[in-house]
């Protein structure tokens, strides 16, 4: 058996399908925060959306291609869950990476948006 092959095949399926389901979880639960950073327009909050999502899949699947060679030998199970850990680890923490920064990112337009939004309110005298 082909053990590189092997993990080449489970790194790339498991890496794969975590991108796609943090990005649907981004895209979806972003939106919220989005619409409300562009004062309910979500023609552009949509728009902003899903130029993010093809960001974050760019980002992770470029990182992925570039992780994908493994120099070393792989000759046994053993070693290809070593090798797999490794590299769907690195995934992880990226993806947890930029989650966080998506968070952040919404959490600071959101507050500038509402600080915005009060300056240009006037009081009733």
């Amino acid at each position: 058996m082909n053990y590189l092959i092997l993990t080449y095949i489970i790194y790339l399926a498991v890496s794969i399908a975590l991108t796609i389901w943090v990005a649907k979880v981004l895209f979806k639960n972003g939106r919220i925060f989005l619409v409300d950073i562009f004062h309910g327009n979500t023609l552009l909050a949509d728009s902003v959306n899903k130029l993010l999502v093809v960001g974050f899949y760019l980002i992770n699947i470029g990182y992925m291609s570039l992780a994908l060679k493994e120099s070393g030998s792989i000759p046994s199970t053993q070693v290809v869950v070593e090798v797999l850990s490794f590299k769907i680890g690195w995934i992880i923490l990226i993806l947890g990476g930029m989650h966080f920064l998506n968070l952040t990112t919404f959490f600071k337009l959101r507050n500038r948006a509402q600080k915005q939004m009060k300056e240009t309110q006037t009081p009733n005298d």
